[in-house]
């Protein structure tokens, strides 16, 4: 089963300053690595390094080629303050940068632009995982972090190594624009997913209902409560950058900002609609108990009116009066059985007319 939404996670302390930097998140014995990718039009260079090796990103600040700086982990705090320090982030982006309850968003920083994602995976046993990314856009710089090893970037890491399309030719707000759209192309293949699984609880809805159904109702439930909370924000964020008036952003990405906006009202459309299939499903599901209880009732009671006048003619003959007149007849036994079969076979009848069998 999925984990629920209830769970709960570490909480940043009480009454720390702003500014302060804390973990919070999941905890994880993972060595925070960088994967760094410098390039321009005609030259890629690419690079794995360790934390020690932080240094080497500030030199890239003022580099006339376009960086995408990856870090992956943030739960050492030293090493995203060091990288901090070298871009000159706000405190308060790198307070929100190791805080990751965050809804998506974005801020405005004059020098860069700070934005807040949720990256989802979906796996059937396990249901959506979600994981924050943040991006701080500069004039020349990406930086992405996220909370551990794996990402949905492979084909953007892949365009950049093959030199495809045009964002090796393009500035680092393409990048920062087609870091989104993988972002948000990932949610279409999460709810494909989430929608094949809804056709069979449907199916089996109509077939065999079961309380396991009813369990992987509410499980779907809070799974869509998950990714309208992971979407609905996003949209408002993507809106925020069409709208901004930053030189971060050029003319030619808001045209393609326009294109990842439409993605997001889909992927909207979408959960919303998944949202009212799955509430129909819960009032199909106590339709189809509710059905088969009355069917199961509907047996039980013609049962038990067909035995109620046969249970009457043995409970008269079964008295032990003296003077019965039929308990001397010869054919008296013969003739009960002929009435009890004649009166089950004429009330059989009658159900049959009214169209209760």
């Amino acid at each position: 089963m999925a984990k629920t939404l209830l769970k709960k996670r570490p909480k940043k302390k009480i009454g720390v300053a702003p500014g302060t930097l804390v973990h919070v998140g999941e905890p994880s014995g993972e060595a925070i690595t960088i994967n760094l990718i410098d390039y321009d039009a005609e030259q890629l260079h690419e690079e794995l390094l360790a934390t020690d090796d932080v240094q080497r990103c500030c030199q890239l600040k003022a580099s006339p080629t376009v960086s995408w700086i990856n870090v992956n982990g943030i739960h050492e705090i030293g090493h995203i303050e060091t990288l901090g320090d070298c871009f000159g982030l706000h405190p308060l982006v790198l307070e929100d940068i190791l805080n990751t309850d965050h809804r998506p968003k974005l801020e405005d920083y004059d020098d860069y632009l700070f934005l807040v994602l949720k990256m989802l995976f979906y796996e059937k046993e396990e249901g959506i995982r979600t994981e924050q990314v943040s991006l701080v856009l500069g004039p020349n710089y990406v930086l992405s972090f996220q909370e551990k090893v794996g990402d949905v970037f492979d084909g953007v890491r892949e365009r950049l190594r093959n030199s495809k399309g045009r964002i090796r030719k393009l500035g680092a707000d393409y990048l920062a624009y087609a870091l989104m759209d993988a972002v948000v192309d990932s949610y279409f293949a999460i709810l494909e997913s989430i929608g094949d699984e809804i056709e069979e609880m449907e199916q089996e809805l109509v077939t065999d209902p079961s309380p396991q159904t009813l369990n992987r109702i509410h499980h779907f439930k809070r799974e869509m409560i998950l990714l309208r909370k992971s979407v609905w924000p996003l949209r408002e964020l993507i809106s925020g950058l069409q709208r901004i008036e930053a030189p971060l952003i050029s003319e030619t990405t808001g045209i393609f900002l326009r294109d990842v906006y439409d993605h997001t009202i889909q992927v909207v459309d979408t959960v919303e609609t998944f949202r009212d299939i799955i509430a129909g499903m819960l009032d199909l599901y106590l339709s189809s108990i509710s059905n088969r209880m009355n069917e199961v009732m509907k047996v039980l009671t013609i049962i038990a009116t067909l035995f109620i006048p046969l249970t009457f003619l043995a409970g008269i003959y079964g008295m032990n009066f003296e003077y019965m007149p039929e308990l001397h007849w010869r054919w008296g036994y013969f003739g009960l059985w002929g009435v009890m079969l004649a009166t089950t076979a004429g009330m059989l009848r009658f159900f049959r007319r009214r169209k209760w069998l």
